[in-house]
């Protein structure tokens, strides 16, 4: 049978070099292949760029805020000017907040710790859980996924309009699915909320890294994205948007930082007065090169062209679109059809696979790094499967053995830093795998498939 594994001598390069791009990996049927790591979704890689200005900041590394030395002063500085890179970035109103925090997840927690008492919620079903389950108890309605993006403007219209009591609301969706790639109808959305008297949180973790995001024209009320998606390293995250309810909320964490003021009282008790700015709620030491490495992210993908990322990543995504379209076998998943704008994000099944099998054959045999199972968003997959929404399944830790039907679907995703050779042979290897079937022999370690040994 054909074996498309090595990779060729000369390929397109991508516009913007991440680092890992000349890593090598073993394959079972022998020698070593250049990794092509297309799980962009759950963690991109980060830019050479980014390693390379952290790097050159790591020397002068100092306390931020409170200290007094040349260092201390260059950290703050580096910091706060990170913070207003960032606004610049989502094109912030003057009067939004920005606050660095771990992750979009971190980020929507914080979120929801500052709602009003009284506040509903309004979130679709088809949202990776990180905006899904943060909301208080009691005070959350979750709508069922929507058909066309008209529809999902029409469900949240009914269900606003007919909430009770009629105060204050939040909606949260997410810009981009990190399921099925496909863009959600934001602008639409937000405009829908605003004339209900709601508010809007956009979760932009699968948007931000692939597509220019505006604050503004958006007409969202917050936003929220990780830094480990924008091709910065782990740890680091945003949440941007109107002051109030932060200011008017508890600190996230109590502790230094995000007091103002601390005294004793004559009873032995302590009073606090917290800031009233982003850092009522960075309490502790801040993630100075975390939001540094956001910072230099930002500038990179501004600096290169939104145009040109753009229309560079839609090749490839049609690259891939076109190739699964010639495996009878494969089906993508989609809520919206075929001709929905999406971004590098595409998730699907083969006909008499097992995902966890398949997407395991794709990296023992080919060095292709792809993420399968049910991507931390549970009940969409199981609407896009057809699946009983009650089904038990286990984030990307599917239990059946191998050839086996399960509740779980593979995904393929990239971004700036992907060659086209990473895509071809992505194409080339499903359908190989399809054709012939898998050249070595798995077995069920974990609830994961993996290469049998001996």
């Amino acid at each position: 049978m054909p074996v498309s594994t090595a990779a060729p001598a000369q390929t397109v390069c991508a516009p913007l070099p991440v680092l890992g791009r000349d890593v090598t990996v073993p394959l079972v049927t022998g020698g070593e292949v250049a990794y092509a790591a297309l799980d962009y979704a759950a963690s991109a890689p980060a830019l050479q760029r980014v390693w390379d200005d952290v790097a050159a900041y790591a020397p002068y590394y100092g306390s931020v805020h409170r200290g007094a030395g040349y260092l201390s002063q260059l950290s703050t500085d580096l910091f706060e000017n990170a913070r207003r890179t960032v606004a610049r970035f989502l094109d912030c109103r003057e009067t939004d907040q920005l606050v660095f925090t771990r992750s979009t997840t971190d980020s929507l927690n914080l979120l929801a710790r500052a709602l009003p008492a009284d506040c509903r919620v309004f979130v679709f079903e088809t949202e990776h859980h990180a905006s899904l389950l943060p909301w208080p108890d009691g005070r959350v309605t979750y709508l069922d996924a929507p058909r066309t993006p008209r529809q999902a403007v029409e469900t949240l219209e009914r269900a606003l309009a007919g909430r009770a009591p009629h105060g204050p609301a939040l909606v949260c969706v997410t810009g981009a699915s990190n399921v099925t790639g496909e863009l959600w109808p934001v602008r639409e959305l937000a405009a829908a909320a605003h004339a209900h008297g709601a508010r809007i949180v956009l979760d932009a973790a699968q948007l931000a890294p692939h597509h220019p995001v505006s604050v503004r024209d958006l007409d969202v009320d917050w936003i929220a994205f990780s830094g480990h998606k924008l091709y910065a390293p782990f740890g680091s995250g945003v949440l941007a948007g109107r002051a109030d309810w932060l200011v008017a909320a508890e600190p996230y964490l109590a502790g230094g930082g995000a007091s103002r003021t601390v005294t004793r009282r004559a009873d032995g008790s302590v009073a606090v007065e917290w800031h009233e700015n982003a850092a009522r709620h960075e309490a502790g030491s801040p993630n100075v090169i975390g939001a540094y490495a956001v910072a230099s992210a930002c500038k990179a993908l501004t600096e290169a062209g939104w145009d040109t990322l753009v229309a560079r990543e839609q090749h490839l995504v049609r690259t891939v679109r076109e190739g699964l379209a010639e495996v009878p076998e494969v089906r993508i998943l989609s809520l919206f059809g075929d001709d929905a704008p999406r971004v590098g994000v595409l998730s699907f099944v083969v006909e008499g696979w097992n995902s966890s099998h398949f997407a395991a054959a794709l990296s023992a045999e080919y060095g292709i790094g792809v993420r399968d199972g049910l991507f931390c968003a549970h009940p969409l997959v199981r609407t896009l499967l057809g699946a009983d929404h009650r089904a038990q399944g286990t984030c990307g830790a599917p239990e059946a053995a191998p050839g086996e039907k399960s509740l779980n679907a593979i995904r393929v995703s990239f971004g700036a830093g992907t060659p086209d050779e990473h895509v071809e042979r992505f194409v080339s290897a499903v359908r190989e795998l399809v054709t012939y079937g898998a050249r070595w022999t798995y077995r069920t370690e974990d609830g994961r498939c993996v290469p049998a040994v001996g």
